[in-house]
């Protein structure tokens, strides 16, 4: 199980390799909210996301005949160009899963960073689990799945390290931490490292409608499944059900889970843009769209909101601008 001191560990490996991303504000944003409003800009990170972190504390926890074999993972993106960048750092071949309708950007730049990419069709059921099983008993691979790895979920702790010591140069000791999630391996690893370093911070999990089962689970206390593997804008964070290592972590330490619509966090999109000339995709405005449009179902004064990711294929950026001028 992933701990404080796993996720320290992951941070001394990081050192020197990931990006300590902003804390960004903004009193247009705060207007809306109705209290302040802090975004933790992780698309800034290296390959546009927070999942650099978790796939750099992965591959650097191999051992070296493990790197030398190569390494395995499946992913619609995100995952996918951070274990293609931390596997070719280290000098390690990497094969990325990936389905067929991922967007195009994410496929382009996972092979770009030097990744094998094997794509496989998610829309008409193709099962990634069975896809991948072969080919790494094929050829010796090891597995880094996207969220249901404690080095993984170690390295996105890390994010909320930096969020602890960020809060409090800005004299933050009590707020929501709004995080988006698929699985939950970011959403876990922040609240594990809160419970450690910033109690009076506490993870809010956001979904996209349809996709909520983090959300669902956590108000059963049963891990729930989502009925469609596609059918949102947020690509990023669809995912078919909870981890059995992350929902036990957040099930103890988070909040209940928000959900928003895909037009919300387009407008999410648009907003932070216009107002913090960053740039989201779908998936890692989640959490802006529920701070800025739900501010009833959060409390105090200060919201802190986990931009996770920026890789989006310019013409969904364009409508979403379109859509939703500022």
């Amino acid at each position: 199980m992933t701990s404080i001191a796993r996720i320290e560990a992951a941070a001394r490996r990081l050192s020197g390799e990931v990006r300590r991303t902003p804390l960004l504000s903004s009193p247009f944003l705060d207007a809306i909210a109705g209290r302040r409003v802090w975004v933790k800009a992780e698309c800034l990170q290296h390959t546009g996301s927070f999942k650099f972190r978790g796939a750099w504390s992965a591959v650097s926890a191999l051992t070296p005949d493990q790197r030398r074999k190569g390494v395995l993972a499946y992913s619609s993106g995100n995952h996918a160009q951070g274990m293609a960048l931390a596997a070719s750092r280290h000098s390690a071949p990497a094969v990325i899963l990936m389905p067929a309708d991922a967007p195009r950007v994410k496929i382009d730049n996972t092979r770009a960073l030097g990744a094998e990419v094997v794509l496989y069709d998610r829309a008409g059921g193709q099962d990634r689990d069975a896809i991948g099983a072969r080919i790494s008993a094929e050829r010796g691979l090891t597995l880094v799945r996207p969220y249901d790895d404690a080095e993984v979920i170690a390295g996105q702790g890390t994010t909320g390290l930096e969020i602890a010591e960020q809060a409090a140069e800005a004299g933050i000791d009590t707020a929501e931490v709004l995080v988006c999630c698929g699985g939950g391996g970011l959403s876990s690893g922040i609240a594990l490292a809160f419970e450690a370093r910033a109690p009076g911070l506490t993870v809010r999990t956001v979904e996209p409608e349809g996709f909520d089962d983090m959300a669902r689970s956590l108000a059963t206390g049963t891990r729930q499944r989502n009925a469609t593997a596609s059918g949102s804008i947020c690509d990023a964070i669809v995912t078919p059900t909870p981890g059995e290592l992350t929902l036990p972590v957040l099930a103890r330490l988070a909040g209940a889970g928000l959900v928003v619509s895909d037009a919300a966090a387009e407008h999410a999109m648009a907003l932070a843009f216009a107002r913090l000339r960053i740039v989201l995709e779908p998936g890692g405005a989640v959490a802006l769209a529920a701070a800025l449009f739900q501010p009833e179902a959060l409390g105090g004064a200060d919201v802190i909101v986990v931009a996770s990711g920026g890789n989006v294929d310019m013409h969904v950026f364009a409508a979403a601008m379109q859509r939703h001028p500022v």
